[in-house]
């Protein structure tokens, strides 16, 4: 036997990863789930993590939607990735802004041929604030509201809206698959830390829906599936101060740094592309937990 073939390995069950001398191929199941040629609708798609998300997916031959509020930055996206992309402005905690990013997909899926294949519901904001201040006053219900408005109820919202026109695509695959909802949480729906009351319960929440979502979409084939990051480089941590960085790199075990949008960006491709992700929430954390101070 040669060199070069000692190297191949083959499990029937698994994706298998195929090495020859400097040659690589990766063959895909046959019950993987197909990107090419799918819409894929990302909220948060102009930034951070969503934007990373819809790049990678678009490099696998989806079309992808994008919604968010940076109208500047979302046109020089579309402009750079072509005619496989769209995008929509969209205030996700709006019910009507919504429903015409959906309706603006669903038209652009009718010109294209290419069914909705999955929703990425990547917008999200953080605002601290402890639940008594040191003056004994409350935490606002606005910034309450805030939060949840776009982490929780924007989450659903979209879902909700983009589901209908998924479960009436043809059945893939063989299993029969329609599709997949991936949902963005936070290591703070585990561990939050003071002051993050409001965002560890909207996080919390995208957490516990997870499981009741994909028993609820199970007849039709569609999966829900949630992945929660720690401190990753986006649009949020940039806000950090040198010395909040500093502390949580601290708590961090392996590795001691900021996740790349790429390394989120092939989570969520593996979330797709796996069928037997289904009900979960994937912790994406390097084992850091984080500390109830920083």
């Amino acid at each position: 036997m040669s060199d070069a073939s000692r190297n191949v390995h083959f499990n029937l069950h698994a994706p298998t990863l195929l090495r020859l001398e400097s040659v690589t191929f990766y063959c895909l199941s046959t019950f993987a789930m197909k990107i090419a040629d799918r819409t894929f609708i990302i909220s948060g798609g102009a930034s951070g993590l969503g934007l990373a998300t819809a790049k990678d997916l678009h490099s696998a031959g989806a079309y992808v939607s994008l919604l968010d509020l940076n109208a500047d930055s979302g046109s020089q996206i579309v402009s750079e990735l072509g005619a496989r992309a769209k995008f929509f402005e969209t205030d996700v905690s709006d019910t009507e802004s919504i429903k015409a990013a959906v309706d603006g997909t669903i038209a652009w899926v009718t010109q294209t041929g290419k069914e909705i294949g999955g929703v990425i519901a990547g917008a999200g904001v953080g605002l601290p604030g402890l639940i008594v201040d040191k003056k004994n006053e409350p935490i606002s219900i606005s910034s309450i509201d805030f939060v949840l408005n776009i982490n929780l109820r924007g989450t659903l919202d979209l879902i909700r809206q983009a589901v209908p026109h998924m479960t009436t695509n043809k059945p893939a695959g063989p299993d029969g698959e329609r599709g997949v909802i991936i949902m963005i949480a936070s290591s703070a729906a585990f561990d939050g830390q003071m002051g993050q009351v409001a965002y560890a319960a909207s996080k919390g929440a995208v957490a516990a829906l997870t499981l009741p979502l994909a028993r609820d979409l199970s007849r039709y084939g569609i999966r829900a599936v949630t992945i929660a990051p720690a401190m990753f480089d986006s649009a949020m941590t940039k806000m950090m101060g040198a010395k909040v960085k500093e502390s949580l790199y601290k708590a961090m075990e392996f590795p001691k740094r900021a996740g790349q949008p790429d390394e989120f960006a092939r989570v969520v491709r593996d979330s797709v592309e796996n069928v037997m992700l289904n009900g979960t929430v994937l912790r994406l954390d390097g084992a850091m937990r984080m500390p109830a101070r920083l």
